[in-house]
């Protein structure tokens, strides 16, 4: 069973109307019956918990089932996509609790096919970003504290925001401030991704190693039949090639603390499926990165070699 386990969320998109057998739903057409559900959770004290069970099938045509449980009520949907076998589990739980949309009266947001950002009453951002998460079934957003500096009554820390494979960062006089700070600019990046105030971009999708192992492409190929210990490499140039070759993305972050040895540190992280993170370390910053593109390279030409 996989461990991908997401409350349900308050917002979800008005496009998913490919099934629209409730009744519920039929009462009140501008609601998902995810959204009823979980209405009627906030409204009760029992917000309904999404699990997804199995993700199987080719890239092309992947099949998805989740369960939903809420109270003593559980139950399962399938779908081509994570949306829709919520959906389909949510419009199940729905029929078993005898559910009217007319009878949950919580407030919800206006709906549309991305997530609006009112900039005008100054958001909560943190909390912007956590909602689109999980209404997108994206991983909840990171904050790590890169670095504290100044003296005790004037401190100053800088936080870094990772959601899915963009990081921001930015600066503040306290934790909260610092993280609210980089929460702010990520949103605007992903406003600009999306061209307008309404988010609509999309990760990358992971690439799986098999597809990796299978793949007879120039620069994957060049990485099996080649060695990677030729000296004054730009293994930087040579990831970010092969990265864009095979549709993974390759995400740089620099470690505040040196090495015992007084040495620059930092971690390459890749959208691959599984996750690749590799740690590299050098006299600068750039030979830190390179000596971390390094490390993924070798990992990866390992991973793809395997028969």
């Amino acid at each position: 069973m996989s461990e991908e386990v997401s409350p349900s969320p308050a917002l979800q998109s008005s496009s998913d109307t490919s099934l629209d057998t409730n009744p519920a739903q039929r009462t009140n057409p501008a609601k998902t019956p995810i959204q009823i559900l979980h209405e009627y959770g906030t409204k009760s004290g029992n917000l309904p918990v999404y699990v997804m069970e199995k993700a199987e099938g080719e890239a092309h045509q992947p099949s998805f089932v989740f369960s939903v449980k809420m109270a003593d009520v559980t139950c399962t949907g399938q779908g081509p996509s994570k949306k829709a076998a919520k959906h389909q589990a949510a419009e199940a739980a729905l029929k078993i609790l005898n559910i009217d949309a007319g009878e949950v009266n919580v407030p919800v947001k206006s709906e549309s096919n991305g997530v609006a950002v009112e900039t005008n009453n100054h958001p909560n951002s943190v909390g912007v970003l956590q909602e689109l998460a999980l209404q997108r079934g994206w991983r909840l957003p990171e904050y790590t504290v890169l670095k504290e500096a100044g003296p005790p009554h004037k401190r100053e820390f800088t936080v870094t925001c990772r959601m899915e494979s963009l990081t921001e960062k930015a600066v503040g006089n306290s934790k909260k401030v610092a993280k609210k700070a980089a929460a702010e600019k990520m949103v605007e990046k992903l406003q600009s991704l999306s061209g307008c105030s309404e988010i609509t971009w999309s990760p990358q999708p992971s690439v799986r190693f098999e597809n990796l192992r299978n793949s007879q492409a120039e620069k994957i190929t060049l990485l099996r039949r080649n060695p990677l210990s030729i000296p004054n490499t730009d293994y930087i140039q040579m990831m970010l090639e092969l990265a864009k070759e095979q549709g993974f993305e390759v995400t740089y972050f620099d470690i505040d603390e040196l090495t015992v040895n007084g040495q620059y540190q930092c971690l390459a992280e890749l959208s691959t499926s599984p996750l690749t993170v590799c740690h590299g370390t050098g006299i600068s910053c750039s030979n830190a990165h390179n000596d971390a593109a390094h490390s993924a390279l070798q990992y990866i030409k390992i991973m793809a070699s395997i028969k």
